[in-house]
């Protein structure tokens, strides 16, 4: 492949193999873009084996640019809904080297109408483009004044709007935009595009591409001559191991196949000899995520560096979520421990502010917090020496306040002699001006230290004993203020306002007790953090006891500093020396502060750890000396390759979601010698862009290439999750029924009823037969029918849930984007505020719920068609996402004679239902049935709903007939309560139902000049205005005539008379037996129903001359069979003159 940068060449290229895949792209041309077969016949197909690592990273490399190209096609299509912003201005970077190092510094304008978070923000290793228009199309990325142009984002400053970047082409410099002013008298507009962002594919670029002499390929190499054949254990490690494995925690909650893959795992670790790669199956259900979990607890326990990651940052934080909970549980210090923890990645991807239980280990989170705590100003050492200082000699620092403030006064009192010399309201204003501004410098210094403490501490208020939920409202010491008697007069100066000096001085006791609560609170605050977030090897668990002790103490001598007492009391208190004076709780005083202050002394100044002079060496001090990391495979990228504490082991959840090429970023970290990779190959892969990559087997996880090679696997083999009733199909169509169900899913409580009716139990195939396959803009299908069916369904839901207030989670999937953004269209935000007193609704892709569970799910297939074509729905992974996600009830909509046309796993699934008694017809339910029949009135579907097979016929005793002229009246009516009405009209008219005499003749008053000599016509009212004409008429239908119902028009009065006049021109050709035949009425009760009369029976004058009016009255007439659909006339009907148009008429069913 031309330019793909593919074997190791020197250092210095080494060192800039990541800008070559930049490079390639910059190299594309606009057309070269847009060509979907540029790289056509060269990518080859990625093999399952592989003769040396060379070959091994050399076979992605085509893929991955097909793949880049793909990406960057597709957000080029997609350029006129892309973020973007405004230019404000462009000016070249001192790295600026033609030709190809065009670096830019870019000033981004605010667009003060847009929020933070509605406003694009750019990112490192963003491709944008630059244009002269903000873009509508494609074609606007390359016009006549600006020509194509791309840019890499390669660093944003901590300003957001502030960013530089690497250019393909020189951009119109700040000075040409200027001159451009000049002439213009209008400053040129330039717009930053975004397209795609690169990141993940440089990181894999880079793995593909790693140094010869550097690195760490034995992984590789162990995956490369991996050949299926069973791995034999380590024989040393056999020869060495006397008994069993113990697990290093209670193994209680776990099930033998789980407890087997974690004693397993640990085992390998154990292995210094051989490199390993392990295989963990874990099916849906069954405890992926707890196995995981407390594997990682586990080799926490045995402090082993290893390394977890996932495809993705949710499955990273649901992995460490679920160690997390097993963590806490066991912690004997408070939060001791957590130090050997970090999560690091994109925190608004993680949305890590909706998990609480994070936060202590996250990476931002943490620096922000050591970054305070070995503040110069206000941290550790600053704050424990504050208060030894203070407990030493509270009175010397009292009498220094006292000092301070006499020379206040004496300040004061000159100041105003200087003042009374000058204009007494410009005094006024200075001093009221001075006054402000110190005011204002205080409560920014309050504020600020404030905020630190809400933001540090607001995760901790609830769950550590030594953290007072009062801290607010105590004072809060300046973190810039070096001398604390200083902060103290600013203080007391803040409280007493302008006048204080000329106040009485607070007391001693009162002085004591702010000053006390000041250090306090300073103190508190490194201690919790520091034994919080330093790794446990740095900070020892007797340090921690004494620190733990020394707040103790603290907080009993604060409690005892409350107590009211006198200031003589208190100083005898506060001196060493004991006399028989001393009252119990002065005692008490003393010894507590002299406690204190043993315990203080006996704690360090200092940690060993770097100078955290930036945030970033506390950064990377973190990631170096963790235990325990976690993070995207991508992210694992990021990562120092001399770190303090070794990466033994890679641990990859979701294994069978990583394209193997990205495996290849963590299976190269320095010193990694095992692996354990999780996943199920019969759940969905990652997803490619491109047909091509696809199908050279780009999206394929080294966990399936192994498993397709005969690797062995370890299977978690009892399921968790879904009613057996759920699981039957999945597990014996896709894991040949090696799944346990548990006794929690087998067990009654397990069996819920939601709604009732035999359709709404655990396992239900809902067939819907009139649903109608349409296109959105974007090519994704959708099925309006089923979404009807679909909202039905949750608004019965949530009607009984308003009843019961039973709690239900109910989850909605299709595999199609169109057909989700339907539903929820359709739902809007109906339901979103019940989602605290427990009603909840999500609407997912199949791809978006993978991993994902819910009480209730609705599967909305959307195939419906003659041919029996489904698609993607084939894929056996797909099906079985969607399949496995139900705890208690799964409902699959979908239509039965597509499915078995299809031959597919679905085909199954319809038998299987089927010979289970979990099959049922849609408008089996009346609710569903009038949601299908309203909703294809409102699509203008008359075709479907005018079949007898369609629920508005459900109960029809006659066949109904429509007119294209009924049929354009409908279309045009907009109001849903009026197309209500019609149908319930018709659905009496064609289940027997009509009129009473006295109707009839109320109406016939009403409109004396509508009807006729036939009586044939017949006019009933839909609402005050319309007016519905239909007649019997007599069609001839295999050797027997039969009546039906022939729906003429809807009409408003005004235009009755004229097509009246036109409809008994034409029964006026019908012959007396057909018009006998017409008005023949037979009775069931109440209701009329059509009669038939066998054709030798009917005593007709001229049969043949009656067969021929019949033959051309109805010649129109489509009789087809129920599955087939009828044809509607095309021609258009005229006002001015009336004439019969065609008609459509479906076959009844048999009566």
């Amino acid at each position: 492949m031309d330019k793909s940068g593919s074997g190791c060449g020197s250092k210095k290229e080494n060192t800039d193999k990541g800008r070559s895949l930049i490079d390639l792209v910059f190299s594309w041309s606009f057309g070269d873009a847009l060509n979907e077969s540029l790289y056509k016949g060269q990518v080859k197909k990625i093999p399952e084996t592989f003769k040396s690592s060379s070959e091994y990273l050399h076979s992605f490399v085509a893929p991955l640019i097909e793949e880049t190209h793909a990406d960057l096609l597709s957000g080029m299509k997609r350029v006129s809904q892309a973020p973007s912003r405004q230019l404000d201005s462009v000016t070249r970077d001192k790295r600026y080297k033609p030709p190809k190092d065009l670096i830019y510094k870019i000033v981004l304008k605010r667009d003060s109408k847009k929020s933070d978070l509605a406003t694009y923000q750019p990112q490192s290793g963003d491709l944008v483009t630059l244009t002269d228009v903000r873009p509508k199309c494609t074609s606007d990325l390359n016009r006549s004044k600006m020509s194509y142009l791309l840019a890499y984002v390669q660093g944003v400053k901590k300003y957001p709007d502030e960013l530089f970047i690497r250019s393909s082409k020189p951009i119109m410099i700040e000075e040409d935009m200027q001159r451009k002013e000049k002439i213009s008298q209008q400053k040129p507009t330039f717009f930053f595009v975004f397209l795609i962002n690169m990141t993940t594919n440089i990181r894999i670029w880079k793995a593909l591409h790693p140094d010869p002499k550097g690195g760490n390929l034995n992984m590789i190499n162990k995956v490369v001559q991996m050949n299926g054949a069973d791995e034999e254990d380590c024989p040393m490690c056999l020869s060495e191991k006397k008994s069993g494995t113990v697990l290093p925690f209670n193994s209680k909650g776990l099930n033998d196949s789980q407890e087997a893959a974690i004693i397993s795992c640990i085992n390998t670790q154990a292995c210094h000899h051989q490199n390993t790669v392990k295989l963990i199956w874990g099916p849906p259900g069954t405890g992926k995520t707890k196995t995981v979990g407390s594997l990682l607890f586990a080799l926490l326990r045995m402090k082993c560096g290893t390394i977890t990651c996932a495809p993705t940052n949710i499955a990273v934080v649901e992995v460490a979520s679920r160690l997390m909970s097993l963590v806490k549980g066991t912690l004997k210090y408070d939060t001791y421990g957590f130090g050997d923890i970090v999560l690091f990645g994109n925190g608004e991807r993680m949305k890590i502010d909706d998990h609480e239980d994070l936060l202590d280990v996250f990476l931002d989170y943490r620096v922000e917090i050591l970054d305070k705590c070995f503040s110069p100003y206000c941290g550790w050492r600053t704050s424990l020496v504050s208060m030894i200082d203070f407990l030493e000699d509270p009175e010397r620092q009292y009498s220094q306040y006292l000092a301070n403030r006499e020379l206040e006064n004496q300040k004061t009192e000159e100041e105003n002699c200087d003042e009374n010399l000058k204009d007494k309201d410009s005094t006024n204003h200075k001093l009221e001006g001075k006054n402000c501004d110190v005011n204002l410098k205080d409560k920014k210094s309050k504020n600020s230290w404030r905020k630190v403490i809400n933001e540090t501490l607001k995760q901790k208020e609830t769950k550590k004993k030594h953290v007072a939920s009062k801290t607010e409202n105590r004072l809060k010491p300046d973190e810039k203020q070096g001398t604390h008697g200083a902060f103290l007069e600013k203080k007391n100066a803040q409280e007493a306002g302008a006048e204080t000096c000329k106040e009485d001085p607070i007391t001693l006791q009162e002085f004591i007790k702010k000053r006390f609560c000041v250090f306090y609170e300073r103190l508190k605050f490194c201690v919790v953090n520091l034994y919080t977030h330093l790794p446990t090897h740095l900070v020892s668990l007797e340090l921690v006891k004494t620190m733990m002790i020394a707040l103790d103490l603290l907080g009993s001598l604060e409690t005892l500093l409350n107590r009211p007492k006198s200031d003589k009391g208190l100083k005898i208190a506060l001196n060493d020396t004991e006399t028989e004076s001393e009252i119990g709780h002065f005692a008490k005083l003393r010894v507590a502060r002299k406690h204190c202050l043993q315990r203080l002394k006996s704690l360090p100044l200092s940690f060993p750890v770097p100078e955290f002079s930036e945030k970033i060496i506390i950064k990377n001090f973190c990631l170096d000396n963790a235990c325990l990391l976690f993070c995207t495979a991508s992210s694992s990228f990021k990562l120092n390759p001399k770190r303090t504490v070794p990466l033994e082991l890679l641990v990859i959840d979701e294994a069978a979601q990583l394209r193997e090429c990205e495996s290849t970023i963590p299976f190269q970290l320095p010193g990694l010698r095992h692996a354990v990779l999780i996943g199920d190959e019969h759940q969905l892969p990652a997803m490619t862009q491109s047909k091509s990559s696809g199908q050279a087997e780009f999206a394929r996880s080294l966990f399936e290439r192994l498993v397709l090679l005969g690797q062995k696997k370890q299977l978690l083999n009892v399921q968790y999750r879904m009613h057996p009733a759920i699981s039957s199909f999945p597990n014996k169509e896709f894991y040949d029924g090696k799944i346990l169900d548990a006794p929690n899913v087998k067990d009654r409580s397990h069996e819920k009823h939601f709604l009732h009716g035999s359709m709404y139990g655990t396992y239900s195939f809902i067939n819907v037969t009139c649903g109608k396959e349409q296109f959105d803009h974007l090519h994704s299908r959708k099925n309006m029918v089923e979404v009807a069916v679909v909202c039905k369904l949750v608004a019965n839901l949530f009607k009984e849930f308003t009843g019961t207030r039973q709690r239900v989670c109910i989850g909605v999937i299709s595999p199609y984007k169109a057909q989700v953004h339907a539903i929820q269209g359709k739902l809007e935000n109906k339901y979103s505020e019940c989602a605290d007193s427990g009603f909840t609704v999500s609407v997912r892709s199949v791809d978006g719920f993978q991993g994902g569970e819910e009480d209730v799910i609705i599967i909305s297939t959307v195939r419906c068609n003659i041919n029996g074509s489904i698609g993607f729905l084939s894929n056996h992974q797909r099906a079985n996402v969607a399949l496995t996600r139900a705890r208690h009830c799964l409902w699959i909509l979908g239509n039965e004679a597509t499915f078995i046309k299809s031959g597919s796993v679905w085909k199954k699934l319809v038998t299987d239902a089927r010979r289970r008694g979990c099959f049922y017809d849609a408008d089996e339910d009346k609710h569903l049935a009038q949601a299908i029949t309203t909703a294809l009135f409102e699509l203008k579907q008359f075709d479907s709903l005018m079949s007898m097979d369609s629920p508005l016929f459900k109960e029809a005793k006659w066949r109904v007939c429509l007119s294209n002229d009924f049929k354009k009246s409908v279309a045009s009516i907009k109001n849903p309560e009026l197309l209500k009405q019609i149908l319930n009209l018709l659905e009496k008219l064609s289940s027997g139902w009509r009129q009473t005499p006295e109707q009839k003749n109320h109406r016939k008053n009403k409109h004396t000049a509508v009807g006729g000599s036939s009586g044939l016509l017949e006019v009933y009212p839909v609402n005050g205005s319309l007016n519905l004409l239909w007649s019997v008429d007599v069609i001839k239908e295999n050797s027997h005539f039969i009546q039906i119902l022939t729906v003429w028009d809807m009409l408003p009065s005004l235009d009755l008379p004229k097509v009246a006049k036109n409809l008994e021109a034409l029964f006026g050709k019908y012959t007396v037996n057909k018009m006998i035949h017409c008005k023949c009425k037979c009775l069931e009760g109440n209701l009329v129903v059509p009669m038939r009369w066998p054709m030798k029976d009917c005593l007709m004058q001229s049969v043949g001359r009656e067969d021929d009016i019949m033959s051309r009255s109805f010649a129109s007439l489509s009789l087809a069979n129920k599955s087939s659909a009828s044809h509607a006339d095309s021609k258009v009907r005229s006002r001015g003159k009336w004439r019969l148009k065609q008609l459509d008429c479906s076959q009844n069913r048999d009566q």
